[in-house]
C-alpha cells in the first residue's frame, strides 16, 4: 500500500503528461477566443470562473476521472457561460445590476461610515491597513475610501488642498454623495 502511495507506473505519468498539455492548450485556445476577461477578477462571476478552472484543470490531469474529454468540455462550458455573462452585461444594465455587485463607499474624506463597515464586513483596522498601504499620511488627505466589487478596498487620497474627485469615477458606488457632503460640510 504504502508503495501505491509514492509510486505509479508510467503510463500513469504519461497520462498526466499528456492531459497537462492539451489541457494547459484548451485553456489558452478557449482564453484567446474569449479574451482575457475570463481571468480578470472584476466580479464575482469573474473569481467563480477562475477557481472552477483551476479546480477542472487539474482535477483532469491528475485523475482518470473526469477523463479529458469531459474535463475539455467543461472548460468549454465555463468560456461559453463567461462569454455569454459578459455580452448580457455589456448589453443589459438590469441583468448587469441584477449579476453584479455594488462598490461601496467605507470612508467619506476623513469620515468612516461605520454602518457600510459592517455591511461589507469590513473593520475599521482593515481600512487602516489599506490606508497605510496607499500611503496616505493624513485624514485629511483621504477623499473616499472604496469596497470594490472584488473585495478590494481602493483609497483615493491627495495632499493637494484643493483635491477633488471626478464624480463619474465613484457614480455606482453606494452612497457616493456623501464624499460630495462631507466636502461641502468641511467648508
Amino acid at each position: 500500500m504504502f508503495k501505491e502511495w509514492i509510486y505509479s507506473d508510467w503510463s500513469e505519468l504519461g497520462m498526466v503528461l499528456l492531459s497537462g498539455v492539451l489541457t494547459y492548450a484548451a485553456i489558452l485556445i478557449y482564453t484567446r477566443l474569449v479574451g482575457l476577461r475570463s481571468f480578470s477578477k472584476m466580479s464575482a462571476a469573474d473569481f467563480a470562473m477562475t477557481v472552477a478552472v483551476g479546480s477542472i484543470f487539474a482535477s483532469t490531469i491528475s485523475s482518470s476521472t473526469p477523463t479529458l474529454f469531459v474535463g475539455l468540455t467543461a472548460l468549454a462550458v465555463l468560456f461559453v457561460g463567461q462569454w455569454m455573462l459578459a455580452f448580457f452585461r455589456r448589453n443589459s444594465h438590469s441583468f448587469s445590476q441584477l449579476v453584479d455587485n455594488q462598490p461601496l463607499l467605507l470612508m467619506a474624506g476623513n469620515q468612516m461610515l461605520d454602518e457600510n463597515l459592517k455591511r461589507a464586513n469590513v473593520t475599521q483596522s482593515d481600512v487602516y491597513g489599506k490606508l497605510r498601504e496607499a500611503n496616505a499620511l493624513k485624514y485629511d488627505e483621504v477623499l473616499a475610501v472604496v469596497f470594490e466589487t472584488t473585495g478590494d478596498i481602493s483609497v483615493l487620497h491627495s495632499n493637494a488642498s484643493d483635491a477633488s474627485l471626478e464624480q463619474d469615477f465613484v457614480r455606482d458606488v453606494i452612497d457616493h454623495e456623501l464624499i460630495y457632503d462631507q466636502k461641502h460640510a468641511g467648508k
